[in-house]
């Protein structure tokens, strides 16, 4: 179905190009009959050409030979041509074979005055109405092919985003899960010791083992439960028996997984070469298990991206105790060269982002003033806790915030391949490439759109350099009025043609059968004027006589053209 500016726009234009072309017959004096077949002709001619566009360019050509009012639907024709016609070979054959038709059709048209040198320029002023529109209309829907390629390349790599974004998501709720499983078990396991320890106390009475018993045996149930849920959450996640190792190889379930193990991680740090330095300040608060996981959590990715984009650069890692919330930063200085070959899938600070999000906080990455990085998180003290998908929608509640950036950033040096070529933003033109080869319009679509354009710039400076040419042949052949009244008869021959033209030009004058017979003897010069004649199929010329060294005759009259 055509949109409505189509379905009112294609008749406008189609009776546009009647009225032109009835009009243009009227004028070369095709009768009323004429004009209104050549109007009936192009107004069906320009339709079909959305359904048989070669066919529709090639009859217009064949046409436009001979009538003059099918030119407009050329240049039309020739647009739509050069968009629908499918395949680089055969939208040449269709241009080439209407352009020689059209060529060679008006060389026998005008054979009487065939002149080899304005045959070639009526060939170069052909190249205007049947190459260059056709160019334009071609490179016009490669570009537009090209763009929505782009755009569902684009929609495909935004989906693709998201779902990476969400696997980061759900493995830091794995990761907090096991955190949980390690709290809550180590827990549950003290308090299974020391039930049992109540358990088989003399002073009890067997009321009292009894229940006793009973908690020993539901706290063991609830071990064993938590065990298995946290088993399902990390399926898939990690082989079974192989543990999550630390940056720098370290256990992580050896240290503590909060604030307590910050010190672990720098000491970790140290110890593989980095200078890294610790700052607490305000006075220590109670951290609710959550947030000191998150606190931990930032510290460890913050000295992980660190090591590994800017190897050598000095550390500081903050812990600040503000009145409502924990401020965690890990900032480095500059690189002190260049690392290049660096993956990095951003998983990291998704995963980050989605803890902070839980707890209420948010996460901020950037470069710092002195061109290095820093990675910061605000987390509140009471974490917000309770399960995301039935937490409050309260931006009051939530205060997260997502990374505007990512640690590459500070590595100017890496190439587009180092990482995720999914989302790699620099990697476009080998994404766009293969973008390119999956279409279905082959993969010359690029190549094509930059040959249409060279094509079309190439046609245009033919154009540009054909109207120059044009220029300096008409000051060879045409003069004004005025200068043919300045010449006067009985001026020496030398002197007149010194103030004329030389008229050796292609521009000739028409058929001069009619012309007023030339004095005996004499040699005449004729030249046209920069003034139209009395019709439309007339010409006026200026003729001068010379004999013996002499101007002995000058006169206009007009020819047909």
């Amino acid at each position: 179905m055509w949109p409505a500016g189509r379905v009112v726009g294609e008749p406008l234009l189609s009776l546009f190009l009647a009225l032109l072309a009835a009009g243009t017959a009227v004028v070369d004096h095709q009768g009323t009959a004429g004009a209104v077949g050549i109007g009936l002709g192009v107004a069906l001619l320009s339709p079909l050409r959305r359904v048989l566009p070669a066919t529709v360019l090639l009859v217009t050509a064949v046409g436009c030979a001979g009538i003059s009012g099918f030119t407009p639907l050329l240049v039309v024709a020739s647009w739509s041509a050069g968009r629908r016609i499918d395949g680089l070979g055969r939208a040449a054959g269709v241009f080439t074979l209407a352009y020689g038709a059209l060529l060679g059709l008006s060389v026998v048209w005008e054979l009487p005055h065939f002149s080899l040198s304005l045959t070639a320029f009526a060939g170069l002023l052909l190249l205007i109405p049947v190459g260059l529109p056709g160019l334009a209309g071609r490179y016009w829907s490669q570009r537009r092919t090209l763009t929505e390629t782009l755009d569902e390349y684009n929609a495909q790599l935004l989906r693709e985003r998201a779902m990476i974004a969400g696997h980061a998501r759900i493995r830091e709720r794995q990761r907090i899960a096991q955190d949980m499983h390690d709290s809550l078990g180590h827990q549950l396991a003290l308090i299974a010791v020391h039930t049992g320890a109540l358990e088989v106390d003399r002073e009890l009475t067997g009321a009292q083992r009894e229940a006793v018993g009973v908690l020993r045996e539901a706290s063991v149930a609830a071990m064993h439960e938590l065990r298995d849920v946290v088993g399902v959450l990390r399926d898939g996640v990690a082989a079974p028996g192989v543990r999550d190792t630390g940056a720098y190889g370290e256990d992580p379930g050896t240290q503590a997984r909060g604030v307590a193990g910050v010190d672990g991680l720098v000491d970790a740090s140290r110890r593989a070469g980095a200078d890294v330095e610790l700052r607490r300040s305000g006075d220590v608060r109670t951290l609710a298990p959550t947030t000191g996981q998150a606190a931990y959590r930032v510290v460890q990715e913050g000295l992980t991206n660190a090591h590994k984009h800017a190897p050598g650069a000095a550390i500081v890692v903050g812990l600040r105790y503000e009145p409502d919330s924990l401020v965690v930063e890990v900032a480095n200085g500059p690189a002190a060269e260049p690392v290049s070959g660096v993956p990095s899938g951003r998983q990291g600070l998704t995963g980050l982002e989605e803890r902070a999000r839980l707890v209420g906080g948010m996460v901020h990455v950037g470069p710092t003033p002195h061109g290095g990085f820093r990675l910061a998180a605000v987390l509140p003290y009471t974490a917000q806790g309770g399960d995301p998908a039935s937490a409050p929608h309260d931006d009051a509640a939530t205060t997260f915030v997502a990374a505007t950036d990512d640690f590459r950033a500070q590595n100017p040096a890496g190439h587009p391949g180092d990482s995720d070529a999914v989302t790699d933003r620099n990697g476009l033109p080998k994404e766009l490439a293969r973008a390119m080869s999956r279409t279905k319009r082959g993969n010359g679509i690029a190549i094509g759109c930059g040959l249409a354009a060279l094509a079309g710039v190439v046609l245009v400076g033919a154009v540009v350099v054909g109207g120059i040419f044009l220029m300096r042949e008409a000051d060879k052949a045409m003069i004004e009025p005025k200068q043919y009244e300045a010449v006067k008869v009985g001026q020496s021959e030398a002197e007149v043609r010194a103030q004329l033209p030389s008229g050796d030009s292609l521009m000739r004058p028409g058929s001069l059968a009619d012309a007023p017979p030339a004095p005996d003897g004499s040699t005449c010069l004729v030249l046209l004027s920069t003034e139209l004649g009395s019709s439309m199929d007339t010409e006026p010329v200026f003729r001068f006589c010379f004999k013996d060294g002499r101007l002995i005759e000058k006169t206009t009259f007009e020819v047909e053209s």
